[in-house]
C-alpha cells in the first residue's frame, strides 16, 4: 500500500512537471531599434526618398476589405543594412549575409555626451578601450551599437543629418558623428564582431569623403547597421541583437527591421 502511494506521488509530481509550460527563449524585454518607413524617413542626400501609393483601399464590391500599395526608395535609407560589398569589391551581398551573422549578443557604446557637444564627433579607439575596463572586453561573435544620441533628433533634416538640402551640393553640409577609421581598424584587428551599428546616417562621419570606416569593415565582410534608432533603452550589454534586413539577390544594402532583447536574467 505504501509502495502503491509513493508511485501516486511520484506520478502527480511528474505529471505535474510535465504540465508546466517550457521557458520562453524570448521571454525579456524587446526594444525596436527600427524607425518607420513613411514620407519623412530620412535618406542619403543623394538618394531616391522613401515613396508610398496606394493600390487599393476600402471595402470592395464583393463585401470584404482590402488594402494594398506599392512602395520605393534607395536600398540605404532609414533603418538599413550596409552588406559588405557596399564597399569592398567581391564581399558578401545582401543575400549571402547568414542569418546567423545578423544575431548575436550586444553592447552599446555611448558616445551621447561627446556628441551632443560636437556633432562631428568621432568615435576613437580610447571610446572603445574605456567601455571594455568598465564593462570587459567585447566578446567573439558580438554585435557592436554606437548610441551618439542622434537618434532622438529623428526626422528633422537640419539637426539630424545637419542640412534639409537635396542633391550631391548638399553632401559637403553633412555633419553627424561617426566611427573613426582607427578604430575600426582596431576593432577587426583585435576583436571578432559580426557586425557594427550606429544611429547616425552613416558609419563613418558626415564630413568623410574616403568613407575609410566602411572600406576597415566591409573588405573583412563586417556588415554596418545604420540609422539605428533610439538605443536609450539599451543596457551597455546583457542583450541581444535580432536584424534582419530584405534579402535582396545582389544587393549592397537594404530596409532593416532590428530588435534587442533585453533577457529578464539578463542572459
Amino acid at each position: 500500500m505504501i509502495k502503491k502511494s509513493l508511485f501516486l506521488v511520484v506520478a502527480a509530481l511528474t505529471f505535474i512537471a510535465c504540465s508546466q509550460p517550457a521557458t520562453d527563449p524570448l521571454a525579456g524585454t524587446w526594444v525596436d531599434l527600427t524607425h518607420d518607413f513613411a514620407e519623412d524617413t530620412v535618406y542619403w542626400v543623394t538618394a531616391e526618398p522613401f515613396k508610398r501609393t496606394t493600390v487599393a483601399e476600402g471595402q470592395t464590391d464583393k463585401g470584404f476589405y482590402y488594402a494594398a500599395y506599392n512602395f520605393s526608395g534607395a536600398e540605404h535609407g532609414g533603418t538599413h543594412l550596409d552588406s559588405p560589398i557596399h564597399f569592398a569589391e567581391n564581399k558578401k551581398t545582401a543575400d549571402q549575409i547568414e542569418i546567423s551573422e545578423l544575431i548575436g549578443s550586444g553592447v552599446k557604446i555611448d558616445v551621447s555626451e561627446k556628441a551632443s557637444a560636437d556633432r562631428d564627433y568621432l568615435i576613437s579607439i580610447g571610446d572603445i578601450t574605456t567601455w571594455e575596463a568598465a564593462n570587459g572586453t567585447i566578446a567573439d561573435a558580438s554585435i557592436v551599437l554606437f548610441s551618439t544620441g542622434f537618434a532622438k533628433r529623428w526626422p528633422d533634416l537640419n539637426t539630424y543629418l545637419g542640412t534639409d538640402r537635396k542633391g550631391p551640393d548638399a553632401v559637403k553640409d553633412l555633419h553627424f558623428p561617426g566611427l573613426h577609421p582607427d578604430a575600426a581598424k582596431w576593432l577587426v584587428a583585435n576583436r571578432k564582431i559580426k557586425a557594427v551599428g550606429i544611429d547616425t546616417a552613416s558609419i563613418d562621419y558626415g564630413q568623410s569623403t574616403l568613407f575609410e570606416s566602411h572600406v576597415a569593415l566591409m573588405t573583412n565582410n563586417i556588415p554596418a547597421f545604420e540609422n539605428v534608432s533610439d538605443m536609450s533603452r539599451l543596457p551597455t550589454k546583457g542583450f541581444h541583437v535580432f536584424a534582419f534586413p530584405m534579402k535582396i539577390k545582389g544587393g549592397s544594402g537594404g530596409p532593416l527591421r532590428i530588435a534587442a532583447l533585453i533577457r529578464n536574467n539578463g542572459n
